[in-house]
């Protein structure tokens, strides 16, 4: 399949990256405009979790429509002629771009302008109903004009359907180490740690293992924010720290958060308008059953990396980079 010159349309040009699950190819459509094009391998489609996670992302990607997601072109979900058309990204994902950098810091304002854009991305999911649940980085796609948004919706999922609760532990809430299903509160948890990363210069929860991750995630509580970056606004800092409080009722919504990153940068906050999502055209992916409880992704066993990679073959692989 991969050999093809053509696929459903698009034409395929030169590789852009390939990770455990899927080869993604620089692709161009009818009018010749430039796609990212993700193909499954067909291992990944012959094992059914990994089949039925690419065939969320299909469906998903194509369904939601947001400035700050992701945009899905086209795609099919299931069976030996799958792909997904999304935007092209040439510049790579955040976490590649942040390690280009001499210090991994952006300038503030761009930083602000980066989380805000995330937050109203999951501001919109959480308004359908819908939780995220990898919110990092290494699935933020910045464009030239510093706008930013948030892809691999995988593992994304609509609450009342149910889902496999999942995560990247790095970002990952105190409940969902504990074994409870991800909510709208854990996405916020996750934007937490990145206002840290993004605005404090580092991750407020580091660790060499799973079990270091956890027993920090669980018992320890952040620095200051505004202590660790002077330029960040008290509203801004508090927010933050309420972001990574242990008790998902007691953390802010993305929209508030959304709310004072605007503010930050100087400009009035407005109400959301939601475009509504757009009816799938294949059912929705139900494995656990739609009011099956959620199941938790195995610990990573001791001494391991604590970065899950089942979609990615290393750290800095991006499956929108550039070669050079």
């Amino acid at each position: 399949m991969t050999e093809a010159s053509t696929i459903n349309g698009y034409t395929l040009h030169r590789v852009l990256g390939r990770g455990n699950t899927s080869l993604v190819r620089l692709a161009s459509n009818a009018q010749g405009q430039l796609v990212a094009l993700k193909l499954p391998h067909p291992e990944t489609l012959s094992v059914q979790d990994a089949a039925e996670r690419f065939g969320n992302e299909v469906r998903l990607t194509l369904q939601f429509r947001h400035p700050h997601l992701v945009r899905g072109f086209g795609g099919t979900p299931f069976g030996p002629g799958a792909f997904l058309a999304i935007t092209y990204y040439p510049q790579g994902a955040l976490n590649e771009q942040l390690a280009d950098l001499p210090d991994r810091t952006l300038p503030p304002d761009q930083a602000l302008r980066i989380l805000a854009d995330l937050a109203s991305a999951l501001t919109y999911l959480h308004h359908q109903g819908a939780v995220h649940q990898d919110v990092k980085p290494h699935n933020v796609y910045v464009m030239e004009d510093g706008r930013a948004a948030l892809g691999d919706l995988g593992n994304t999922y609509f609450v009342s359907q149910g889902g496999k609760t999942s995560g990247s532990p790095y970002y990952m809430a105190p409940e969902v180490y504990q074994g409870e299903a991800t909510s709208s509160a854990s996405d916020v948890y996750s934007l937490g740690i990145m206002l840290y990363e993004l605005l404090g210069g580092d991750r407020p929860f580091n660790g060499h293992t799973y079990e270091e991750l956890m027993v920090a995630h669980l018992t320890r509580f952040p620095p200051s924010l505004t202590q660790l970056n002077p330029q960040v606004t008290r509203s801004v800092g508090r927010l933050a720290e309420l972001a990574l409080a242990k008790r998902p009722t007691d953390r802010p919504s993305a929209d508030q958060i959304r709310r004072a990153l605007l503010s930050a940068l100087g400009e009035t906050p407005e109400d959301e308008v939601y475009e509504e999502a757009v009816k799938p055209e294949v059912e929705p992916v139900r494995p656990m059953g739609r009011h099956a409880p959620a199941q938790v992704r195995p610990a990573t066993p001791p001494g391991a990396d604590p970065e899950p990679r089942e979609e990615r073959s290393g750290p800095r692989w991006n499956p929108f980079r550039r070669r050079k």
